[in-house]
């Protein structure tokens, strides 16, 4: 598999101009993709804070039980707890929370479909570009790395997210395995592969962010494998 490195074919993306219906569409489909990241945000907190909110009454609880002497009950209340927490707990911990929820969400829900997915992701500075624009460049990239990988059999569905600080910009790779050799591209940039409601939105999308955060992007299709790579600034 392989993946470029930072400094390779990296070109500042060309200004992006839409008029009209075109634009119009774009616009909706940005706000409808921040409602769709932020509702995942916000119920993961949600749930966060439901387990806190309960946290004195777990230790009512626990404390009844250590009176009362009963061991074994305090042991299986403890051990449901546990498994509560983890099942709570973020499998990523980057540094940034809603970048996390993002990540933990897709992640999740791209090893439902039976793809192997493997993060590494650490964010420990604020960028130039905002926490949602953050949170959808993210989810596209991992929406469309599904999208392409989800047709292929199983033990060849793969993908790699990685992130990290590159001197003072942001480095963020997303690889996935495909079933196209070659993906098609347009005026520069690779052209998407589903139909439908948004259809090449999503690409469109993460380059306008980048653009205006004054970022650089790389897309590369080589040896049955797919790669965006991203350099944003930090603040």
């Amino acid at each position: 598999m392989a993946v470029t490195t930072p400094g390779e074919h990296r070109h500042r993306l060309p200004r992006i101009r839409l008029r009209g219906r075109a634009q119009r569409e774009l616009a909706a489909y940005q706000r409808s993709l921040l409602d769709t990241h932020h509702h995942e945000v916000e119920t993961m907190y949600a749930r966060m804070r439901t387990w806190r909110h309960d946290y004195r009454n777990h230790l009512q609880t626990m404390k009844a039980l250590a009176d009362q002497g009963d061991l074994d009950a305090l042991r299986r209340y403890l051990d449901e707890l546990d498994d509560q927490l983890t099942a709570l707990d973020s499998p990523i911990r980057s540094g940034n929370a809603m970048a996390d929820a993002i990540l933990s969400s897709k992640m999740a829900l791209a090893q439902s479909q039976g793809i192997d997915v493997r993060v590494d992701a650490h964010i420990p500075v604020r960028l130039r570009v905002g926490e949602l624009d953050l949170c959808a460049v993210i989810g596209n990239l991992f929406d469309n790395a599904i999208e392409a990988t989800r047709p292929l059999p199983d033990g060849e569905r793969l993908i790699r997210v990685y992130m990290d600080m590159k001197g003072t910009q942001l480095y963020i790779s997303f690889t996935n395995t495909t079933a196209s050799a070659k993906l098609g591209g347009i005026r520069g940039r690779f052209a998407s592969t589903k139909r439908g409601a948004g259809h090449g939105f999503g690409l469109l999308s993460v380059d306008r962010i980048v653009e205006a955060a004054g970022g650089y992007l790389s897309r590369n299709s080589e040896d049955g494998a797919f790669t965006t790579e991203i350099l944003l600034p930090q603040e």
